[in-house]
């Protein structure tokens, strides 16, 4: 009986279960493009950062073998990513291709001080960290100034956290809307099954092997949405990153790595969760309710 009892209540691949795993499809591509755009913009906010930089100024007197010693003692610090020396004389040929004239032509001088261009871990791009690095950049008598956009620095900064803020509610909302679309999609799928699950309870079947290919049908549903949803997902990141490769910075193998996860862990547990309260209800349904839900 119960072998009968399971033939009739499973049917995989049929129309309902090609439409609900077409709706918890598109529902989990909406997850994962929120997942993709949190991960993603934590690292445009890396990469921003750790491409705001300061110059450190050098004093005319201080010799240029001093000037390298200098750096490399920098490059061994926690808060420096990288670092560029540049001379007098290469400060004197950029600016003048910039403008388009030779100032040393008419002052007779050159006008420049070598320097050395400084970028920044991304946990040190902040104008509190920058101003103590300042100050002990500054211990070396040899350093004439140290210049940054104080104001660009925070306007970043700001930005990024604003914009973290409104994706991490964003995340949560469209969580809860993903959640409620999928279990309305399942509870419809079950719902037309209510009366068989009546059955199984009048012939014996426990509440477990009553479940169970309910349960089964629903998270392979789940994983097919999921897999649809990730290989839509990976041929867009693909495209984009073909397109203009500097997006590789932001959308790394690591970051489709995670929303592939993502995804895939949300269509299991979600679809289970959505079915298994959806046939609890109709377990613990008297016969006479099930005509009038």
């Amino acid at each position: 009986m119960k072998s009968k009892v399971r033939n009739n209540s499973v049917s995989y691949f049929d129309m309902q279960f090609i439409t609900s795993s077409i709706s918890t499809m598109l529902v989990l591509l909406l997850l994962g493009l929120v997942v993709f755009f949190v991960l993603a913009a934590n690292n445009l906010s890396v990469y921003v950062r750790e491409n705001i930089n300061f110059s450190i100024l050098i004093n005319d007197e201080m010799k240029e073998s001093d000037i390298i010693k200098l750096q490399k003692n920098l490059n061994e610090e926690p808060f420096v990513k990288e670092s560029v020396y540049i001379s007098k004389s290469q400060a004197l040929k950029e600016q003048s291709e910039a403008m388009g004239t030779n100032p040393e032509e008419f002052l007779g001088y050159n006008p420049f001080t070598a320097s050395i261009e400084v970028k920044l871990h991304s946990g040190y791009a902040n104008s509190d960290s920058i101003a103590k690095i300042e100050k002990i950049i500054k211990r070396n008598t040899n350093i004439q100034d140290v210049l940054y956009q104080r104001d660009l620095i925070d306007a970043v900064n700001e930005n990024i956290r604003n914009i973290s803020l409104v994706l991490l509610v964003l995340a949560v909302v469209l969580t809860f809307i993903s959640f409620a679309l999928i279990n309305n999609t399942i509870r419809l799928a079950i719902y037309s099954k209510r009366f068989l699950i009546h059955t199984m309870k009048l012939v014996g079947a426990s509440w477990g092997f009553i479940r169970k290919p309910f349960l089964t049908r629903n998270i392979w549903s789940g994983v097919l949405a999921a897999v649809v949803a990730d290989a839509i997902l990976m041929g867009t990141a693909y495209s984009l990153v073909s397109y203009e490769p500097e997006l590789i910075r932001v959308i790394t193998p690591d970051v489709m790595l995670l929303v592939s996860l993502s995804v895939l862990a949300f269509g299991v547990i979600i679809t289970f969760l959505c079915a298994y309260l959806s046939i609890n209800k109709y377990l613990r349904m008297k016969a006479s309710s099930l005509y009038y839900i």
